[in-house]
């Protein structure tokens, strides 16, 4: 019974969700045969709906600048893949175990125990880019495609489970799913072959040396995981458990390595950065970060460390201490003014001692400097509706949202900064693209035509709103029709 529920569940995640853009969904893709048992398609809705749980549990750092920083690098390396229209997404999860996770549909999992555990920027890319592999080869639809005992919904079911459970720690899910499944483990259920590792190191090691990182980085990180892994498995860091290392593994993914030019890589500015702000946010306390970072600059190899300095300055701002994080931002800024980051910190230190005024020219400076970029954005937006300025924090964000596709947070913020200016009709419309990114298509068509129904919209909003609240309705009578003919025709196995 339990497992039925959950089978339940995740189906009807699954099925929630239909692109409302793409283009000639109804027809299909003949360029695999695993697209006959998952299609594309089928990948985006399941893991759209995995990464709406994580997202809901609060599992998901949505912190602009790290959020900024994990797609950048992995957009890097992904642009390098040949796949044919793929799309990733790219997140933090808080969770201080070593490991990441690749979802259907392109969705790519770190957790921040991992980025913590790296010791350079090409060990990060190493792991991403092994992950992006497994998405552009394919090898989630590929496994259920040489599994055709089982049902495409019994094994997307399973398959979510098994991965949900897996991502946010839960071992009941895993075990659910694992008894429900009649004795198959769920390690050959969801985990990939050895060939897939093995292809997954392969096609990532290319990727990475095409973006300019340490194509090394990869075995690197593998030998350090394997050195520090215990005799016993349950010692092993969780990415060893999920992705196993061997001796021969690291040696052909250090040949591979070595088949390209050997070139000296710097680790960029934003991943000591992200490291640094990482270890402010998921410390248990400000004032623990705090003693982190103070000890590090007694030490002669980090007291020039600029992610040191970094996290130093935040932790002092965190934990109250405004004079001297206004201090210590002036200096980064003075020494670093191409960093952002460093900009929004000052800002972020002159407001929280008060200067409302320095904090808004220090903003508006940056925002000339460094146009459209998200986390400053958003930040200034953030800062912009704590004063009483919502109008202008509409029009900042409306900019930028225009040109770069936003996240939910940032879609739900816009929603809030619209509503706040009185823009009512608007909130509604961001509302529901913000439920659409969460696959919820009934909430998104409702608020759609809540917006319709306010009064004073121009004849730009009323023709905006009404396409889209079409676009919508098409997709939900095809879903409905779709799931009509799949409980005519359900079978005994699934019915029992």
């Amino acid at each position: 019974m339990r497992f039925r529920r959950l089978v339940a569940l995740v189906c009807s995640l699954a099925t929630a969700f239909a692109p409302v853009l793409a283009a000639n969904e109804d027809l299909p893709d003949i360029g695999s045969p695993a697209d006959t048992v998952l299609s594309r398609d089928m990948e985006l809705q399941i893991g759209r709906s995995i990464y709406k749980s994580l997202r809901d549990t609060g599992k998901v750092i949505t912190d602009p600048e790290i959020q900024e920083y994990i797609q950048d690098i992995g957009q890097k390396i992904a642009a390098n893949a040949t796949d044919n229209g793929q799309r990733f997404r790219f997140f933090v999860v808080d969770d201080p175990a070593i490991n990441a996770f690749a979802l259907p549909g392109g969705f790519i999992g770190v957790h921040s125990g991992l980025l913590m555990a790296t010791a350079t920027e090409s060990e990060l890319a190493g792991v991403m880019a092994h992950e992006i592999s497994h998405v552009t080869q394919r090898h989630i639809s590929r496994a259920i495609y040489a599994n055709q005992r089982a049902s495409i919904l019994t094994m997307a079911a399973l398959l979510g489970a098994i991965l949900l459970g897996a991502a946010t720690g839960s071992g009941e899910a895993i075990q659910g799913a694992v008894a429900a499944a009649q004795g198959v483990a769920a390690q050959q259920q969801i985990n990939f072959t050895r060939s897939n590792e093995y292809e997954a190191d392969r096609v990532g090691v290319g990727l990475m040396a095409s973006a300019g990182f340490d194509p090394a980085g990869m075995a690197n990180f593998f030998e350090t995981l394997a050195r520090q892994s215990g005799p016993l498995a349950s010692q092993a860091p969780e990415f060893l458990r999920t992705h196993p290392v061997t001796v021969n593994r690291i040696a052909e993914a250090r040949e591979r390595a070595a088949q390209f030019p050997h070139q000296d890589i710097t680790d960029a500015t934003g991943y000591r950065l992200a490291r640094a702000r990482l270890r402010v946010l998921t410390s248990t306390t400000p004032e623990a970060a705090l003693r982190r970072f103070e000890s590090d600059m007694s030490d002669p190899r980090y007291v020039a460390d600029i992610g040191t300095q970094y996290g130093l300055a935040l932790a002092r701002l965190q934990t109250g201490d405004q004079a001297q994080a206004l201090e210590d931002f002036t200096s980064l800024v003075e020494g670093h003014p191409g960093v952002i980051a460093f900009h929004t910190g000052l800002a972020m230190a002159e407001m929280s001692s008060g200067d409302e005024k320095a904090a808004f020219a220090t903003y508006e400076r940056a925002m000339r400097l460094f146009p459209r970029n998200v986390p400053l954005t958003v930040r200034y937006a953030e800062a912009l509706m704590q004063h009483g300025r919502a109008r202008e924090a509409h029009k900042v964000l409306l900019d930028l949202l225009n040109i770069v596709a936003p996240t939910p947070e940032q879609v739900r913020l816009i929603a809030l900064a619209a509503s706040a200016a009185g823009d009512t009709g608007d909130a509604h419309y961001y509302m529901a693209e913000y439920h659409l990114m969460g696959g919820d298509l009934s909430l998104a068509a409702d608020e759609l035509r809540v917006a319709l129904g306010i009064p004073g919209l121009d004849s730009v909003q009323r023709a905006r709103f009404s396409s889209r609240l079409n676009e919508i309705q098409q997709v939900l009578n095809r879903l409905q029709s779709e799931k009509r003919r799949a409980q005519a025709a359900r079978s005994p196995e699934l019915d029992s």
